[in-house]
């Protein structure tokens, strides 16, 4: 809410130390850098004054003050730029800054208070932080910046303006399921942001944990190359590739929690026994060798493009659909089929399409579920042994374990 009750003099005030604050920054970083310094401290300061005064000017009818005091403010500012490529000085940042210290000061009295204050504060900070900025931009990724660019596309673009209302028989939302696909992408792009970031320093562990926020089955197939290119970090990949899994559950419970935490409480305590069951099992894997892996994870590949979540999308309605006509033409026991043979391949979709159905069969929904968890496990000790060199017997032993584990809590 707006809050208009400072009073004018306290306004005048705060536009002073805004846009001497502003000056402050700009002649100190002058004079560090040997530039030619034309706005210095006590020219920001009056300009900020200086736009005050017009919007006081505006306030008691003089209208044109605004609009002509800021072309006036213009026109120097290009007279310093000019003065300044005289000289052989390039750049536009003071006086673009001398513009914003003008708009700050007229603001300090004609709006919230927290606007002017907030222009001037971030805009020092932005001002102070050149080379850190620029350093930034040098080893700037292009390819994971076009990334947050096409995530940012998708889910503040494009999911506004799909319909939010259900079509046919199996009560498609196009908005939903592109909701759906932003939350997926969202998890997993910070896991690969966070991967990236860490798990380069603190060796395949790590990386495990944080890379199975991404995708488990990415990793395990990541690591089982690891350990056929380096066999003596085989048992260390191991590990990760069990932490990945482990990871599995609470992202799937994260999900369901966001997505339908009604259901949660019939579900959540077997993810968290076949989470903490795995972190045992990755425990219990002796580490024959302490030498990290700085490269873990080059084969994990940034989740967020326009095609996997378009493949995603298109995955999430047939499954969904699939679902609806499985259970219609062949009852409980088709759906549960039909989970296990889900379970080879990307069970985010399958899983995500199930908790969305407004059919409220529990029981019968966490079985679903959990058998496409136990299938997708076993897969991925498959995986893991097949690819990887010298660890078949440990890898389908923990693996198998593991799976076996999942039967139990498929009829409690």
């Amino acid at each position: 809410m707006e809050d208009f009750s400072w009073p004018f003099h306290l306004r005048f005030f705060i536009a002073l130390a805004l846009s001497f604050l502003i000056g402050l920054e700009r002649e100190s970083s002058g004079l560090k850098d040997k530039g030619l310094v034309i706005i210095g401290v006590r020219t920001y300061s009056i300009i900020g004054i200086f736009g005050f005064g017009c919007a006081w000017l505006f306030n008691i009818g003089v209208v044109w003050a605004l609009p002509v005091s800021l072309l006036a403010v213009g026109a120097l500012a290009l007279t310093g730029y000019l003065t300044k490529v005289r000289a052989g000085h390039y750049g536009w940042t003071s006086e673009v800054t001398a513009l914003l210290t003008f708009v700050i000061g007229a603001l300090c009295l004609l709006g919230d208070i927290w606007v002017p204050m907030a222009l001037g504060i971030i805009g020092t900070f932005l001002l102070s932080e050149k080379s850190k900025l620029e350093n930034f931009v040098e080893h700037l990724d292009k390819t994971e910046f076009l990334a947050v660019i096409k995530f940012l596309l998708v889910a503040l673009i494009i999911l506004p303006v799909l319909p939010d209302k259900d079509y046919f028989e199996f009560q498609l939302n196009p908005q939903k399921t592109w909701q759906i696909v932003v939350l997926v992408s969202s998890i997993g792009f910070v896991g690969y942001y966070l991967s990236k970031k860490f798990g380069h320093k603190v060796g395949l562990w790590l990386s495990g944990i944080l890379g199975g926020i991404v995708s488990s089955t990415a990793v395990t197939i990541a690591m089982a190359r690891v350990t056929r290119l380096s066999p003596e970090k085989g048992v260390t990949a191991l590990q990760a590739s069990i932490l990945a899994s482990s990871v599995m559950y609470l992202r799937i419970m994260a999900l369901i929690w966001i997505l339908r935490p009604d259901f949660l409480q019939f579900i959540w305590w077997k993810l968290l026994v076949l989470f903490v069951f795995g972190i045992i099992l990755a425990i219990s894997t002796r580490e024959k060798s302490s030498k990290n892996n700085n490269n873990s994870l080059k084969t994990l590949q940034n989740p967020f493009e326009i095609k996997p979540a378009m493949i995603f999308a298109i995955l999430f309605v047939i499954l969904s659909v699939a679902t609806v006509l499985v259970q219609k033409y062949y009852g409980n026991v088709g759906l549960l089929v039909l989970a296990g043979i889900i379970g080879i391949t990307d069970i985010d979709p399958f899983i995500l399409s199930l908790v969305n159905q407004t059919v409220h069969v529990e029981t019968l929904m966490a079985m679903a579920i959990l058998l496409s968890m136990m299938s997708n496990t076993l897969a991925k000790g498959i995986y893991f042994s097949t690819i990887s060199k010298g660890l078949y017997k440990p890898t389908l032993i923990r693996y198998g374990i593991w799976t076996v584990l999942h039967i139990p809590l498929l009829f409690i």
